[in-house]
């Protein structure tokens, strides 16, 4: 019962953020002089924070699988940005890590 809820909120959770960043776009923003990659960098790590927030507290592994999918889908879409392509690669290994750490602990407590 859990694994539906736990998907759905991943991704809203990854849509929530993209929609505000869309949003920010269409109204003009220019996010304070700072670059856009650099902006999405940082977007990148409040997915990330989320993410190891909710692994943490609920050991929600599901929600991270998501977002790893997600950061695999910036790094296809956003090939031409290095820094980008970076952050998301990052993301996605210390997801990994994260989860296997996760898992090891569950199992090891019995």
């Amino acid at each position: 019962m859990h694994l539906p809820f736990s998907v759905y909120l991943g991704w809203i959770s990854i849509a929530t953020i993209a929609n505000v960043s869309v949003a920010l776009t269409a109204v003009g923003w220019d996010g304070w002089g700072i670059e856009a990659a650099t902006w999405s960098v940082a977007i990148i790590c409040v997915a990330l924070l989320l993410s190891i927030a909710m692994l943490a507290t609920r050991k929600d592994i599901m929600f991270c699988f998501v977002v790893v999918w997600a950061l695999t889908g910036i790094i296809v879409q956003q090939s031409a940005y290095e820094s980008i392509v970076f952050s998301s690669e990052i993301g996605i290994v210390l997801l990994l890590a994260a989860i296997g750490v996760t898992v090891a602990f569950s199992r090891l407590k019995g």
